[in-house]
Order: C-alpha cells, then structure tokens, then sequence
C-alpha cells in the first residue's frame, strides 16, 4: 500500500482556484464591456473628425505676384 496521507489544505486550496477563477471571468467581461464603450466612442469620435474636415473649407492658394 502507498503512503498515502491526505493534504489538510486541498480542499482551501481547491475553494480559493474556483473564487479566483469566478473573479477572472469577472473582471473579463467587465474589460469586455468597457473595450465595446471605447470602441464606441472612438467610432463617434471618428465621425465628428471627418465631419470637421468636411465641413472646414481652406481658402484657395494664391500668389501675391
């Protein structure tokens, strides 16, 4: 028979694994969140620029000859 002996902090080590791994997904879909807002508000940041450069007319070039 193998001398086995069972592990005292297994089972806390086991229950800490699942907190951490429930924290992870978590804060995963929290950053998940947080990168579709961003996304967003860079996009209608984009759109404001471009409507900015539509809109903003430089007068033509001349030559003072």
């Amino acid at each position: 028979m193998l001398n086995w002996r069972r592990d005292p902090g297994y089972e806390q080590r086991v229950i800490r694994h699942e907190q951490r791994m429930r924290q992870l997904r978590s804060e995963t879909e929290q950053l998940r969140q947080e990168n579709r807002r961003l996304a967003e508000l860079e996009s209608r940041m984009d759109a404001l620029l471009r409507n900015a450069d539509s809109c903003s007319q430089t007068p033509p070039a001349t030559d003072s000859n």
